[in-house]
Order: structure tokens, then sequence, then C-alpha cells
């Protein structure tokens, strides 16, 4: 799971800073590499390869919205709904976050942090999230939250 601080100015212009998380479970992930005709791997492969400015858009866009979530009050859940992911994308923060994951800024983090580690330390997270996304993941990404 990722914890991602987002600083943005709300539609009232009053700076904001807010936590957000993201997680993809196992299942999830799975979906997803089913949802893309060669696969998930092949897909961020070559998106990154073209530099395909559109599809690196659409296929970032897709992991927000499908890792977007609340974390229940108790911890036990991590809550996903339409309405939930919803009223994050009318928020100026989801601008902010797609922005900087096509730029380049977020890349490594977010995708070490939201995919599934089992509690692993963060090396053999690293390794495990690069076998499943295909390719190599910085060392430098932020510690996803338990």
């Amino acid at each position: 799971m990722l914890k991602k601080t987002i600083n943005y100015t709300d539609y009232d212009g009053n700076p904001r800073t807010e936590d957000h998380y993201f997680n993809i479970s196992k299942a999830e992930l799975t979906d997803m590499a089913m949802t893309y005709p060669d696969g998930l791997e092949n897909t961020l492969k070559s998106i990154i390869k073209t530099n395909d400015t559109k599809r690196m858009y659409l296929f970032f866009k897709d992991l927000i919205l499908k890792a977007y979530g609340v974390k229940s009050p108790d911890g036990r859940r991590f809550i996903k709904s339409d309405e939930i992911t919803k009223e994050f994308t009318q928020t100026e923060a989801f601008s902010v976050l797609i922005d900087e994951l096509i730029n380049g800024q977020l890349y490594n983090d977010f995708i070490y942090g939201i995919l599934p580690t089992n509690g692993i330390d963060k090396e053999a997270a690293i390794k495990e999230a690069e076998k499943i996304v295909g390719i190599p993941i910085a060392n430098d990404a932020v510690t996803p939250q338990n």
C-alpha cells in the first residue's frame, strides 16, 4: 500500500495537503493483466519503449483508478468503490498525481508502492515488483505503508 501526500490548490483557491492511499492486490493485478491484449508487462514495456504519451496517460489513469481507496478505521479493509474513485478524480489532487506520473517524477515510487509485496523487505519487494511488471524499478522508491 502506498500513502501519497499530495499538495494542490482547491477550487476556492485554498492550498491543501492531503494523504491519499493506493493499493493493488494480487487478484486485482491479475484482473488488470487480463484486460490488456498484450499483457500488463508487454504493454508497460511498449509504452516506455515508444514513449507514447497518450498510452502512458491512459495506462497510469487506469492504474490510479484501480488502486485508489480508503482504509477502514480498523485497518482491516481497503475500501474501493466507484463513488470513492469518482470523488478523488474530481479533485485537483488527481490532476497533480497523474501529471507527476506522466512526467516521470513518481513512476518508480508509485509502482513499487502499490504492488503487492506481502510484507517482504524493500529490496525483495523491488525484485518482486520487477518480476511482476517486467522492467527494472529504481531502488530510490518510497517505503510502502503497512
